[in-house]
């Protein structure tokens, strides 16, 4: 037990959950089962049925990489139980697989696992396989015909995939992030074979639907749903863009903002941008660790956000960390009082505000004697006043 790689429970699952679907049925041994593969670089799983081809991999650890390659071929009764292992693991939890000759062994702090797998040097050599599929060149204009149900193993890739169609008799090629696929095209397409059905053959059976309908309308044009004053990001791409955004946002708007003459509103900004790094460190630390957590919890903050209840959710949660959020809310209230207490009254301060914005506009104000607001001649500028207290008549 020489050989072994190391990699977190989550992405060991994605690797077994993305090939799956593409292992051949028990009739088939030799493709019956998921084909772990190392080389200097990445740990592959690759799975096929024959009619589509799925590679998902992961990149090793360093201390893992530039050591000897191994494959090993998991049989297929024996995937689902390796799965439910690996379920009963945190996604953050490391596990060491160990290539024996003829078997597996799963470790984690938790729990070990152990299968017996084929080493079968017969396995089909998927590279050169994927290798001759991307050599293929573009004859004329590819119209294969696909069928739907190899098209759907594709989903539980959870990703945006993009394909490459070469030929109609030729396999359709399909990459993702860490992931590459092929699917084989169907020979009959309804009741004529494949390769003579054109394009232009299937736009003819529907010219006579298509027809009336106005020119020039895309699907760009369907209508969109009407925005909301505030929607919460209910997706990870979508709730870092927004971190993002809001991030530098904030750091023009603390240029932008006059810190003398709106000093809660700069420190509001410096807050807001400061804030949201670290939930998008946050986010992005979780994503790259488990993706269906970090989805799982973008789409729960988003229901939270859109309930417009976050006090009471933010209250229970404090009080479930063994917090006592009572007496952070009476310390900010105090700490407020205490503040208001030594300051100028906010509308002495927003009067003064408008003295200075009046004066630099060349525009003259003249001001009587008050308690209130007065010329600060040092500083050329209005400023307000602190109320002082009346004195006590003895």
């Amino acid at each position: 037990m020489t050989l072994s790689v190391t990699i977190n429970a989550h992405q060991l699952g994605l690797l077994l959950d993305k090939t799956v679907d593409h292992m051949a049925g028990d009739h088939f041994e030799q493709l019956h089962g998921i084909r772990l593969d190392t080389d200097a670089r990445y740990l592959h799983a690759v799975a096929s049925d024959r009619f589509t081809l799925a590679v998902a991999r992961y990149g090793l650890n360093h201390d893992d990489s530039d050591q000897e390659g191994w494959a090993r071929t998991i049989p297929g009764k024996s995937v689902p139980t390796l799965r439910e292992w690996v379920s009963s693991h945190k996604g953050a939890q490391w596990i060491t697989i160990e290539a024996g000759e003829d078997r597996l062994v799963f470790d984690s702090p938790q729990a070990s696992y152990s299968v017996t797998v084929k080493r079968s040097e017969d396995y089909p050599d998927w590279r050169s396989i994927l290798r001759t599929i991307t050599e293929n060149t573009v004859e004329d204009k590819p119209f294969p015909a696909l069928r739907s149900a190899y098209l759907a193993r594709f989903g539980a890739t959870e990703n945006i995939l993009r394909v490459r169609l070469t030929a109609d008799m030729k396999a359709a090629l399909l990459f993702g992030e860490d992931f590459i696929g092929a699917v084989m095209p169907a020979r009959y397409a309804g009741l004529a074979p494949a390769e003579e059905e054109t394009f232009t053959t299937a736009l003819s059976a529907w010219r006579w639907t298509l027809a009336a309908g106005t020119e020039g309308v895309d699907m760009a044009d369907l209508p969109a749903p009407e925005p909301s004053r505030y929607e919460a990001a209910k997706d990870v791409s979508e709730a870092t863009e927004g971190l993002l955004r809001s991030v530098l946002r904030s750091g023009q708007d603390v240029f932008n903002t006059d810190y003398k003459a709106d000093r809660e509103l700069w420190h509001a900004h410096i807050h807001i941008g400061a804030v949201n790094w670290m939930a998008y460190r946050y986010l992005d630390a979780l994503n790259n660790v488990d993706p269906r957590v970090a989805r799982q919890v973008v789409e729960d903050t988003a229901e939270q956000l859109d309930s417009g209840e976050i006090g009471e959710w933010a209250w229970d949660s404090a009080e479930e960390a063994g917090f006592n959020p009572k007496e952070w809310d009476e310390a900010y209230e105090a700490a407020v009082a205490k503040e208001r207490a030594a300051s100028a009254p906010d509308w002495a301060v927003r009067m003064a505000r408008g003295l200075n914005e009046a004066r630099l506009a060349g525009i003259e104000v003249s001001v009587g004697d008050n308690p209130h607001v007065t010329f600060d001649a040092k500083a050329e500028e209005w400023v307000a006043v602190k109320p002082q207290p009346a004195e006590t008549v003895a």
